[in-house]
């Protein structure tokens, strides 16, 4: 029974991670697939290139939203029950990072979009917000702070991801944070790194889009102003 908790809590985090609010609420403002403009992400950062501010912090916000609610139906699921795996009982805990790690999984890889989705930047920080407050506060400054003096989203957000898993570092080792904390912090990083490396290629040969710069049709020659 335990197995099958753990299973659905990990089923349920992929599926509300591959909601893509990026396309409906793109078309809704637009009329356009924001997967054709641009990056060709469905997350909020080419959706402000394509839709403007305010749809875009709707994505924003409800990207958010999926990774809290992972993490907090894992909890509503599993409960006080746990998994015995040798000598470590896994509980709600693990369960919640499991299904936040999930709703990652599901954004990037999103089933209903034929896998292809966003950078998980934003559901990332949703998972952590409902398991460590605290990490994600941090984590949330140096993304905004680092977009905000670059004008680069993207490295913006691969600082604030790393941020978030430095600091669990000594709150782990030094202050008692559960180990789970850390490792889903460890896991969110490695994949919204991996999924910025053609980010980080544009950011080194100075191509890289900057926000208010207006997405161009995929497919389209890149302007000089843009990058491409």
């Amino acid at each position: 029974m335990i197995i099958a908790k753990f299973v659905a809590v990990v089923i349920l985090g992929y599926l509300l991670g591959s909601i893509p609010f990026g396309v409906w609420i793109g078309r809704r403002k637009t009329g356009v697939d924001v997967r054709q403009y641009g990056s060709g992400k469905i997350g909020a950062t080419n959706v402000l290139r394509t839709a403007g501010r305010k749809a875009a912090a709707a994505v924003a916000t409800l990207d958010v939203l999926k990774g809290m609610l992972a993490v907090i139906f894992a909890w509503l699921i599993v409960g006080k029950s746990y998994l015995v795996v040798g000598d470590f009982a896994l509980g709600a805990l693990m369960a919640e990072v499991m299904a936040a790690s999930a709703a990652i999984a599901g954004h990037i890889w999103p089933v209903f979009l034929k896998f292809r989705g966003g950078r998980g930047v934003a559901t990332f920080f949703g998972g952590l917000i409902a398991l460590c407050p605290v990490a994600a506060i941090f984590g949330g400054e140096i993304l905004i702070i680092g977009a905000g003096l670059t004008r680069f989203a993207s490295l913006g957000s691969i600082a604030g991801v790393v941020g978030a898993y430095t600091i669990l570092v000594p709150l782990t080792l030094m202050s008692g944070f559960p180990l789970e904390y850390l490792v889903y912090a460890l896991i969110g990083t490695l994949a919204i790194i991996l999924m910025h490396r053609d980010n980080i290629v544009r950011l080194v040969s100075g191509k890289e889009r900057k926000l208010g710069d207006k997405a161009e049709e995929v497919g389209s020659p890149p302007s000089v102003e843009s990058g491409g």
